[in-house]
């Protein structure tokens, strides 16, 4: 009876979420632009004209042109070929740290805040500790400790994220757990676990999934900034944060080396947050009320 109700909670959240994405125009363009880029990662073996790491020195800094459609960076490597491909880690390190960090985060919340007392006032102090330290400088310890590869991006951007997972899932099971269907799981028996996992997930599961989003498009620029840096993937791996990086000192004379990169990444972070709004909007119970302004 309570998984039933359950799905049909989730079913009306999604609902609202599908009926809010179409009423806002800015979050249906922000969710195009978004299946799209992924939509072109996806492609990227079948659309990229060249190979990413292919060298051709003599046409090396050379503008757009129709060999070339975004011209070359200084080894005479293809941009566009390059774009697609690092489209692909962007994406793969961004989702890959927001869903580590919202599945260990969010189990670290809900334990905190079913639980209580002592394992409460443990977890929670943990994760004061790791807030304590900015986002980029946390990432930035860690891959410089564990040197720069996809593995340990994923792992350091996850572990700066954790606390806020932590936190957004505490709070709502504080509530959820007083609630009288918990009390009466309580009273049949029912294992602590089982109750964590069939009823208080499903009923926080829209609040985590709307930070998820949002922290997505943080997840990208933090591994753009690590890049950029020289901390994210090896070269000559393309990525975005690196081809910024790397047409730096050609700004003046060769533009299209670090503005494609930048407008990509701009793209997808703006694309992400304007999902992130849309999805929060969905979120707000005066919006689920009739009360919407759309």
């Amino acid at each position: 009876m309570r998984t039933a109700a359950d799905a049909s909670r989730l079913a009306r959240a999604a609902h609202w979420t599908f009926r809010l994405l179409n009423a806002s125009r800015a979050s249906a363009a922000g969710l195009a632009v978004f299946v799209a880029i992924c939509a072109l990662a996806v492609a990227t073996p079948w659309l990229a004209p060249h190979d990413p790491v292919a060298q051709d020195i003599p046409h090396r800094l050379e503008a757009p042109s129709a060999r070339y459609l975004l011209g070359t960076d200084t080894f005479g490597r293809d941009i566009l070929s390059r774009l697609l491909w690092g489209s692909r880690i962007s994406l793969t390190i961004g989702i890959a740290s927001i869903l580590l960090a919202m599945v260990v985060g969010g189990a670290l919340g809900v334990l905190a805040g079913y639980r209580g007392s002592r394992i409460d006032l443990a977890i929670m102090r943990l994760m004061d500790v790791l807030l304590s330290f900015p986002t980029l400088i946390m990432g930035l310890l860690i891959v410089a400790v564990l040197g720069p590869s996809m593995a340990n991006l994923i792992g350091a951007i996850a572990l700066t994220v954790v606390p806020k997972f932590a936190r957004i899932a505490r709070a709502p099971t504080m509530a959820v757990r007083e609630r009288e269907f918990i009390e009466a799981s309580r009273a049949l028996g029912v294992s602590d676990l089982r109750i964590m996992a069939v009823h208080v997930v499903p009923n926080i599961a829209g609040e985590v999934l709307v930070m998820a989003s949002l922290w997505t498009a943080t997840a990208v620029r933090i591994e753009a900034s690590l890049s950029f840096i020289g901390l994210g993937v090896k070269p000559p791996t393309a990525t975005w944060g690196g081809m910024i990086r790397e047409g730096f000192e050609h700004i003046l004379d060769a533009p299209w080396l670090s503005v494609y990169p930048g407008l990509c990444l701009l793209l997808l972070v703006f694309s992400l947050n304007l999902v992130g709004d849309g999805l929060r909007d969905a979120a707000d119970p005066r919006l689920r009320n009739g009360q919407s302004s759309w």
